[in-house]
């Protein structure tokens, strides 16, 4: 969505037809090596470990890969990890990969979008400070 807000529908479409620009869902890089390429991985946060390191092996040479996503709008299934959390640790300090993590007050959308993420990063650190799950939470 914000690619085709920033480029506006013409240049977008003329981009995507030269092969400028290629939007693919994660399951088409299997078997892929990406070459000369800037790749963005959107919505991270949702893709099991297998997936991320499947993704992050497609790198190759002259390229470089963005993965975001936000680690507190996990959506998986009970039981299944989060590969963006596992390759954060697994990655934290490896020469030529950096990690940037944003706070409420990078919120760039609505001013009270920035006060939402500020009341729920209060109330898990204090749900972490004193249990796991709070009797109001259950339904």
């Amino acid at each position: 969505d914000a690619l085709f807000d920033m480029l506006g529908p013409e240049t977008y479409q003329r981009y995507v037809e030269r092969g400028s620009i290629e939007v693919a869902p994660l399951a088409y890089m299997r078997g892929r090596t990406l070459d000369d390429s800037f790749i963005i991985l959107d919505e991270a946060q949702n893709t099991t470990p297998e997936q991320m390191k499947m993704f992050l092996t497609r790198l190759g040479f002259n390229s470089r890969m963005v993965i975001t996503g936000d680690i507190t709008q996990i959506d998986l299934p009970d039981g299944k990890h989060s590969g963006l959390k596992q390759v954060m640790r697994i990655l934290r300090g490896v020469e030529d990969i950096a990690q940037v993590e944003f706070t409420a007050r990078d919120v760039v959308r609505h001013k009270l979008v920035q006060e939402i993420v500020k009341a729920y990063e209060k109330y898990e650190e204090a749900k972490k400070n004193h249990g796991k799950d709070s009797s109001h939470d259950r339904k």
